[in-house]
């Protein structure tokens, strides 16, 4: 039988634990014993012990990573910013599927254990992105749990035949439908809801609709996903991802709106964009579930990020004024658990009788593991070590600080 007892470890509060594992499941969580170490024992020498990382939004089919560095192009709109990225995606298709890769094991090696990508389907890419995407997540099965969002970028009512392809993705294994702005991309916000709401109802789909607007557009938006939410007996299976116009309505239809969002459980992801971004600690308190990803990570929308969901969060924090500890909790939680309830997964532990999935960080408390992500972190699943950047055991510490190439061996 497979025993380990990690030892001095914290919990999210800060009070020393031990962490016994049996057959890859945790069978106890104990206050932190004070007896002399044994044989095989870990010692976690006093880090944080926390589930492991979601990050509820990346485009892996999207990403530079891995290739030389690509200046960054600008664009004045979405419609103008999606024909840059095609130009410059379609010079890089031979290397897709190994920056894919990179990118989902660096993810991993962060702490990442669920993950929702979407993927790009349209009349000219077809389903090749999804093609690949399948393989990379039966790939990385047990390391990596990844739920894919056929996602209709070039919109759907001005892209023939996009919707026959978002129904063969669902066909094919995609979990979610995508959508993105009905107005600013198909000009016809009840053709686009319709498409999307129909199908995923029809096939038991969940949604993820990309929404950029502001103002009257974004209002009506919001008013037809709520519409078709409650009409369809949808609720926690929408997400609204962006919703930059959630942070400027007024007060009216933000009681409305909230409300509604609260009552549907219509979820909200934010990466913590530059600009506008939804108002993250007045939703929560409302009782909406909102979750962060990592959104673009060095591609043709963005030159910025890693794929660390922890440093999505700190960004959120910072950027919302969160300062209490218990504010910066609440932005853990939307890399965690906030994250897992919006796609639908099991709450995150650790808990007694739970997988052994595990992420222990340099930091002694949830607030400091989000005021200053560590780079100090080991990433447990069902029990088994899978990245090691600082381990302690009984014969001595290692305090290692390797790069991604020598640390990724469970990986290959």
């Amino acid at each position: 039988m497979a025993w380990t007892i990690l030892r001095n470890g914290r919990n999210r509060e800060g009070d020393p634990i031990d962490v016994e594992i049996t057959e890859g499941r945790i069978v106890a969580l104990r206050s932190a014993s004070t007896a002399p170490m044994a044989d095989g024992e870990v010692d976690l020498d006093g880090r944080l012990v926390l589930p492991l990382l979601v990050n509820g939004h990346a485009h892996l089919d999207k990403t530079f990573l891995g290739t030389e560095w690509q200046p960054h192009v600008p664009g004045s709109s979405v419609i103008e910013r999606i024909k840059i990225e095609k130009r410059l995606r379609a010079d890089l298709v031979e290397s897709a599927g190994d920056r894919e890769r990179l990118l989902a094991e660096r993810m991993i090696e962060f702490g990442t254990g669920a993950l929702r990508t979407h993927v790009d389907v349209d009349a000219a890419l077809g389903l090749s992105g999804l093609e690949r995407m399948l393989k990379l997540r039966e790939d990385l099965r047990g390391l990596l749990d990844i739920q894919l969002v056929a996602f209709p970028q070039s919109g759907i009512v001005r892209d023939p035949g996009s919707y026959e392809l978002l129904e063969e993705a669902i066909r094919l294994g995609a979990e979610v439908i995508g959508g993105i702005d009905p107005i600013g991309i198909d000009g016809d916000v009840d053709g686009h809801l319709d498409a999307v709401f129909g199908l995923a109802d029809r096939r038991g789909a969940m949604i993820d609709i990309h929404l950029h607007a502001v103002g009257d557009d974004a209002v009506r938006e919001y008013r037809g996903i709520i519409t078709r939410t409650r009409a369809l007996g949808m609720e926690g299976r929408v997400v609204l991802s962006h919703a930059f116009g959630l942070g400027a309505l007024g007060a009216r239809e933000q009681e409305e709106i909230f409300n509604a969002l609260a009552e549907l459980r219509i979820a909200i992801m934010s990466n913590g964009p530059a600009g506008l971004m939804p108002p993250v600690k007045q939703l929560a308190e409302q009782g909406v579930i909102v979750f962060a990803g990592s959104d673009n990570v060095r591609d043709a929308w963005w030159p910025f990020g890693s794929g660390d969901v922890l440093d999505v969060a700190r960004n959120i924090a910072c950027r919302s004024g969160f300062l209490r500890d218990e504010d910066l909790g609440l932005a853990l939680d939307l890399a965690t658990s906030n994250g897992a309830c919006a796609l639908g997964l099991p709450t995150c532990g650790p808990k007694v009788g739970e997988p052994a999935d595990l992420l222990v960080v340099d930091a002694g408390s949830a607030a400091e593991a989000v005021a200053n992500p560590p780079v100090g972190r080991d990433v447990m699943r069902s029990g088994e070590w899978v990245s090691r950047r600082r381990l302690h055991t009984v014969s001595g510490p290692t305090n290692r600080r390797e790069s991604p190439a020598q640390f990724t061996s469970a990986l290959s």
